[in-house]
């Protein structure tokens, strides 16, 4: 028989429990103890795990006194008196125990996207010439709109303005509490359906315009285990020609054993110091490659979002004549565009994050 959501929700939770444990044993290891990056690590996904194990223990002790309301409710045995307080109990605790759920739902589909405050959105222009220019702009003031209903911060890092005041292109910072949370989805192509400001004849036309967004990107977090990760060989430093310039074992050979990248460091007749300025070396390159790896999986995610800027390639439909806004993952159809366009995404956004948090689920 197939797990539900719920069962499978709680045995991905248990193991985390178990994983927090182990990570406040470890803390408390005296031996770690003294190794305070090691313990800056620890303390850092400890923090993050107890975001969720602290309400999900909270769900156990109401999932444990609503199974032993249940049992005595359906105890015959049991004194009358406690039996009818049980059952007068079960109404309160199944709905405490819902509720938790749900709000762990929400924390566990939303823990890595909450986190994230800071974003970069992209609009451009696609098929439609200045019609599709004015349609871009229109989206722009759309986003900044509903930025403003939801007190994020707007910075304009780069615009091209088309003819007519429409625009080429925009690319936006946008920062706040739940900011990759509301905007998150917005990547894609957007169509509009409507009479242009220049059609004499009343012909509706359809332009396209294309979002790309993506989180602002950090400063990568170089976290390397050098026990695990990194291979290290040592051996004599030698001079020109093989003359031995050492007869200690000072020279350092570093692996990191992910990306093949080496170091090789025997400056210094002492091998400790010869070890530190190899791994501020190895620091140094790793960065750079993983630098480079975020940079060009932004970039692929962004060329995924823009698409061709083509009318077919389009998440959403915004028909002007018939105050509709269609939003086609998810089949939703509002009558609501004029308030759309001032901003007013809340209803589209939920359905969205509804959407997500479900496929999510299923997915644990």
């Amino acid at each position: 028989m197939a797990q539900s959501v719920d069962d499978k929700l709680l045995a991905k939770l248990d193991e985390l429990s178990k994983r927090k444990e182990h990570l406040d044993a470890q803390m408390a290891d005296p031996d770690i103890a003294i190794d305070h990056a090691r313990v800056t690590e620890l303390a850092k996904e400890s923090g993050k795990l107890r975001y969720l194990i602290d309400p999900y223990r909270a769900l156990r002790s109401t999932l444990n006194s609503l199974e032993e309301a249940r049992s005595l409710a359906h105890d015959s045995t049991a004194d009358a008196d406690l039996r009818e307080l049980a059952q007068e109990e079960l109404p309160d605790l199944e709905e405490k125990y819902n509720e938790q759920m749900e709000m762990l739902k929400d924390r566990v589909v939303s823990a890595d996207d909450a986190a994230i405050s800071s974003l970069i959105l992209e609009v451009r222009a696609g098929t439609g010439g200045d019609e599709a220019a004015l349609f871009a702009r229109d989206l722009y003031e759309m986003y900044l709109r509903f930025a403003q209903l939801r007190k994020f911060k707007v910075e304009v890092l780069d615009q091209s303005m088309g003819e007519m005041g429409g625009l080429k292109e925009i690319v936006l910072n946008i920062r706040g509490d739940g900011a990759w949370q509301a905007l998150g989805y917005e990547g894609g192509g957007h169509r509009v359906q409507r009479v242009p400001e220049t059609e004499a004849q009343g012909r509706i036309h359809t332009s396209a315009a294309t979002v790309a967004v993506f989180p602002e990107p950090e400063e990568v977090n170089i976290d390397i285990n050098w026990d695990t990760d990194v291979e290290e060989h040592v051996s004599r430093s030698s001079g020109p020609g093989g003359q031995k310039v050492n007869k200690t074992s000072s020279a350092i050979l570093l692996v990191h054993t992910e990306t093949g990248i080496t170091v090789s460091m025997q400056d210094e007749k002492s091998q400790h110091k010869n070890r530190a300025k190899a791994r501020r070396i190895m620091t140094t390159r790793l960065y750079d490659h993983f630098q480079k790896q975020q940079d060009a999986k932004l970039d692929s995610a962004r060329k995924t979002m823009i698409g061709s800027g083509d009318r077919s390639q389009r998440i959403r439909t915004y028909n002007f004549p018939q105050n509709r806004c269609t939003d086609h993952r998810i089949g939703l159809t509002l009558y609501s565009l004029d308030r759309i366009m001032l901003g007013q995404l809340d209803e589209l956004v939920e359905a969205l994050q509804t959407h997500d948090k479900e496929q999510r689920l299923q997915n644990l």
